[in-house]
């Protein structure tokens, strides 16, 4: 259901065509919500979302409805969409008990000091039955990528994260301790991916936000028409580039299998 012709393609479906590490996260999430045709959904984010993936999960089917609990670039991510993106505290979703049939958190906790109070807003809000996705940075300090990342000052307040985030074994637990019982858990992006993403972040972040007085607190890449309009000169270099880009990303089929740089858990409301 991608627009067939790229020139007219809105900024935000331009710059996800050209993130290989959001191809993934879509591509991994949509394989765990399969079909939800006739569902009530809901997908929530925070903060760094352009609302390239919320038109990708509307098209894959559904009946969605979009938050966010930053409450960043919702005029444009509503417009979009042609539809409301709403702020979604993460103390208190504006929604009735038991409204949806499936949650997806998108790279929501690791922003959060209380991640079991948003967790158990989810489950509040979702039947009971009702499946929940999370996705998160994988925090693991072993990873060589995050060790890489760390050292170069990419630390998680960079990100805007209270925490690096969480392995498999500690979003299962996370989950279980807000009553979610788990169902199965996945990831994506590996270390090549990862090293292309962090010379991209880095680049943003220390190079380019610098010269325009600072990249805002979290914000890694363009989130806005403005930030992309600020460094238009520097995307369209990087556009040039991406099929390099691309081909290193690509090394990842030669590692072992895992060593996710992002996790995701599948969990049901009892």
């Amino acid at each position: 259901m991608q627009p067939s012709n790229q020139g007219l393609q809105p900024w935000q479906l331009r710059m996800f065509r050209r993130s290989l590490k959001k191809q993934q996260k879509l591509d991994n999430l949509l394989a765990v919500v399969g079909d939800v045709s006739d569902q009530k959904c809901l997908l929530v984010t925070c903060g760094d979302n352009s609302g390239a993936l919320n038109w990708y999960f509307r098209a894959h089917g559904g009946n969605w409805t979009w938050g966010d609990v930053m409450g960043e670039n919702l005029a444009e991510m509503s417009e979009l969409l042609g539809e409301p993106v709403l702020h979604t505290p993460d103390d208190g979703l504006p929604f009735g008990d038991g409204e949806f049939d499936c949650v997806v958190a998108i790279d929501v906790l690791e922003h959060l000091d209380d991640d079991q109070r948003f967790l158990g807003e989810l489950r509040r809000v979702l039947r009971p039955g009702g499946r929940v996705v999370v996705t998160v940075p994988n925090g693991d300090p072993k990873l060589l990528a995050n060790r890489i990342k760390w050292r170069l000052g990419m630390t998680p307040d960079v990100y805007g994260h209270t925490r690096a985030g969480y392995t498999v074994a500690e979003l299962r637990d996370t989950l279980e301790q807000a009553d979610f019982a788990s169902i199965s858990d996945s990831g994506y992006s590996r270390f090549f991916t990862e090293m292309m993403e962090l010379i991209i972040n880095f680049g943003y972040v220390f190079v380019l936000s610098r010269k325009k007085g600072g990249a805002e607190p979290g914000h890694i890449a363009p989130t806005s028409a403005g930030e992309l309009k600020t460094h238009g000169g520097a995307y369209r270099l990087y556009a040039l580039l991406f099929p390099v880009v691309r081909a290193i990303s690509a090394l990842d089929r030669l590692l072992a299998n895992g060593s996710y740089h992002a996790t995701t858990v599948e969990a049901r409301n009892p």
